[in-house]
């Protein structure tokens, strides 16, 4: 029997088909709902606004490099140093994760990429948008930074599923999951309180 033969004669099944496919986007179900806890007091808008900086630095170092594959191992190592400098408490993360930025962005203007490349451009254009939604939701009081924190996930939400339709800077499967994940996170911010 050869081995199209027996592939042919195998049952569909075509639920494991699309949860295989879709696995950024139950990873993402998922996780919401165990990290979730309402989003409404001032350390979960702080914490949510930390993690917003993550997610454009993530697409700006991923652009930067040139290499969607490290779109999933530069989330972990930002999500690790969130926590342990938060475990530390000897320095803002949000201080860390702006210096950060600050360094891909000289090192792109050095090496030429930020002049030559477009969509290292938008990239770093994301990072000032979304960066300053998450630095203003930290500076002004935790319930109007709710709504911009708000704000920055579900935007970047969007931005997350364009990219994922032009296939460009971030692995898809990454772009798939922050996009769900964003979208869920906005909304527990605006919906629960």
């Amino acid at each position: 029997m050869s081995a199209h033969t027996s592939a042919a004669t195998q049952p569909r099944r075509p639920k494991i088909d699309v949860l295989k496919r879709r696995w950024p986007t139950a990873l993402a179900l998922v996780l919401s709902a165990l990290t979730f806890d309402g989003g409404a007091s001032g350390s979960s808008v702080s914490g949510l606004a930390e993690a917003l900086l993550l997610l454009p630095l993530g697409y700006l170092i991923v652009a930067k490099l040139e290499r969607p594959r490290a779109s999933w191992p530069v989330l972990v190592c930002g999500l690790i140093a969130i926590i342990v400098l938060r475990l530390l408490d000897v320095i803002a993360p949000a201080a860390v994760l702006v210096s950060i930025a600050m360094i891909v962005l000289v090192w792109a203007a050095v090496d030429r990429q930020l002049q030559r490349s477009a969509l290292f451009q938008v990239q770093a254009l994301g990072m000032f948008g979304f960066g300053a939604l998450a630095l203003c939701g930290l500076a002004v009081d935790p319930e109007f930074g709710r709504y911009l924190v708000a704000a920055g996930w579900f935007l970047h939400g969007l931005w997350d599923f364009v990219h994922l339709q032009v296939n460009k800077v971030v692995a898809r499967s990454y772009a798939e999951w922050c996009g769900v994940i964003d979208i869920l996170i906005a909304g527990q911010l605006l919906l629960i309180q």
